[in-house]
């Protein structure tokens, strides 16, 4: 048996509990509840429809609404409305595409910076005492491996298409 058939065996029979895992993670990080503790915590007020929308404009940025509205799962007409109010509340603005002048792209304001730096420190406050009882190796591994995930998982449709 060659050595990339042991492999397969072994990713299929963890499958289950990657899937599962991935899912529990996703439905704590989808929980509005989630959102108003973190709100809470880093002290700011905003509708939590537009919180998800802010962070990822300010983390992934310049970013057009079609891009936005995948990442987020929403519908790219009601991201359209909510990346309007962002911009009427001064927390971002939007600007033309490099490539295309007819698409706009959002970017953070010097406001939203303010606030998202704000929610950077609570996702951090928040994370230590998560991590707490790990030690500095197990976080690292974690770290690592989920950026790996993550890039694979991108990557996966281009590899198969």
């Amino acid at each position: 048996m060659s050595t990339k058939s042991v492999q397969n065996t072994h990713i299929k029979k963890q499958m289950r509990t990657l899937h599962t895992a991935l899912i529990d993670i996703i439905s704590v990080m989808n929980r509005p509840q989630r959102d108003e503790h973190m709100m809470n915590e880093a002290g700011i007020t905003l509708d939590r429809a537009l919180f998800p929308l802010l962070v990822v404009i300010e983390k992934l940025g310049p970013i057009g609404v079609v891009d936005l509205a995948d990442r987020v799962g929403r519908d790219h007409t009601t991201v359209s409305r909510q990346v309007a109010k962002l911009e009427s509340l001064d927390l971002i603005k939007r600007e033309p595409g490099q490539t295309d002048k007819r698409v706009r792209h959002a970017i953070i304001a010097p406001l939203g910076k303010k606030m998202t730096d704000a929610i950077d420190q609570a996702r951090e406050r928040l994370g230590l005492a998560i991590f707490e009882e790990w030690d500095q190796q197990d976080i690292d591994n974690l770290a690592r491996l989920m950026r790996k995930f993550a890039d694979a998982i991108q990557d996966a449709p281009k590899r198969h298409a």
